[in-house]
């Protein structure tokens, strides 16, 4: 079923600047700039002084979906550049001490359960990961830059097959923009 038109709407922050290109949303603000490819190019985005407006003319449920989804990574590109995102983690060894170590870009986990070869990574550009102690807080202001990195460095340490109830040692997510886990 087709309804006639659809859309949405979306208040701009202020000290945001939005813009179009055919296939690309650019969204700069205080604390960056972000660029993302548009899926659908059927999806109409009027800029107005503070607000968008994102709109298809005929729509179906599938329309639908896109807009919304549309919607909510542009919010997050808003919020982003606006506020950024911040993940906090924390280091847990109870078997082995564990040393978690940050040098240039590469982040490194060494004598995790007794290993004698480090686990290390690349950290994402566009990231910034810092380390105090027991705890890691990881900021980008993209959402998916600061997620992904998060849950990289919570990856390094998962190990199949060890029960989690006994074996506790690890990096473990414990806030997530705010949402504590």
């Amino acid at each position: 079923m087709t309804q006639n038109k659809l859309s949405e709407t979306i208040t701009l922050p202020k000290g945001c600047e939005f813009k179009q290109d055919k296939t690309q949303i650019n969204v700069k603000g205080p604390k960056g700039e972000i660029t993302r490819k548009l899926p659908d190019l059927d999806l109409k985005i009027k800029v107005g002084a503070e607000e968008l407006t994102l709109e298809y003319e005929k729509s179906t449920r599938r329309e639908k979906n896109k807009l919304f989804t549309t919607k909510a990574h542009i919010k997050n590109m808003l919020q982003g550049v606006t506020e950024g995102f911040t993940y906090t983690l924390k280091v847990c060894s109870g078997h082995f001490p564990m040393t978690v170590s940050i040098k240039n870009d590469a982040f490194e986990i060494k004598n995790f359960l007794g290993e004698k070869v480090p686990r290390a990574f690349k950290i994402k550009k566009g990231a910034e990961v810092k380390l105090a102690g027991d705890i890691i807080t990881v900021y980008s202001h993209d959402k998916e830059i600061a997620g992904q990195t998060a849950a990289t460095i919570e990856k390094l340490t998962r190990r199949p097959g060890f029960d989690k109830r006994i074996f506790q040692d690890g990096i473990y997510i414990t806030d997530k923009n705010g949402k504590k886990m």
